[in-house]
């Protein structure tokens, strides 16, 4: 069976501290055929140096602002078939791309895949405001961007991210495509490790609430329009 080509999108802002371990975990990947694009939000620390320190990423420095913009420019810029997310922050299980690949070409009904995840404090860190604690604890269905391993043509039937959302964008474009019935398989095994830690953006955002009742709205709204069909 041929390899497919995965399009790896990291988007980062500031994001020196972590972003080191990040990468490695992609470049530790057992699925060979891929190609690592870092979407630097106009970063004023290491970042930049960090990233194009690496001979297999391609750097691309974004000119617009916010999240959904980086995930919609690594979304045009990749030229894989199947994409794949990642943050600056977390860590990637070595045979994460391998496992979802295989999935999305053993069911080709399947338009995307997600994955279990842990979530771990980072040390000396205090839990953020926004956080759960009981999450720390156990494995979980992670239906977010870190799991995501993703046909591209479903951006074409569904839409990209809405950058009009500074923050929690990804349960946007989720909520969509739950509510279009899209064909996916979540993997029962833990592909992802979450890094909690006090800087989370989407954790520490004031929008974030308001952001998540208005796209809870945005839901109903499309289920009653489906129902008058």
């Amino acid at each position: 069976m041929s390899q497919p080509l995965v399009s790896v999108i990291l988007s980062v802002k500031n994001g020196e501290k972590y972003l080191k371990d990040a990468i490695d975990s992609v470049l530790q990947q057992s699925w060979q055929n891929y190609e690592f694009l870092v979407i630097d939000g106009k970063s004023s620390d290491r970042t930049a140096k960090i990233a194009q320190s690496y001979s297999q990423i391609r750097y691309v420095r974004q000119q617009n602002e916010g999240i959904a913009d980086a995930y919609n420019l690594g979304i045009q810029q990749g030229t894989g078939e199947i994409l794949a997310f990642i943050s600056h922050d977390d860590l990637w299980t070595p045979d994460k791309l391998k496992i979802q690949v295989k999935c999305l070409q053993d069911n080709p009904q399947l338009q995307y895949t997600v994955a279990k995840v842990k979530f771990f404090l980072e040390t000396a860190n205090s839990i953020p405001p926004g956080f759960r604690p009981e999450l720390l604890t156990g494995e979980h269905t992670g239906f977010i961007m870190e799991t995501l391993v993703v046909r591209k043509k479903l951006f074409e039937t569904v839409g990209s991210f809405n950058s009009s959302y500074q923050v929690a964008e990804d349960v946007e474009w989720f909520s969509r495509i739950h509510d279009a019935n899209i064909a996916h398989q979540v993997v029962s095994e833990v592909l992802l490790h979450k890094r909690v830690h006090n800087t989370n953006t989407s954790l520490n955002s004031s929008d974030n609430n308001q952001n998540l009742l208005k796209i809870m709205r945005q839901s109903i709204k499309r289920k009653r329009n489906q129902k008058s069909l």
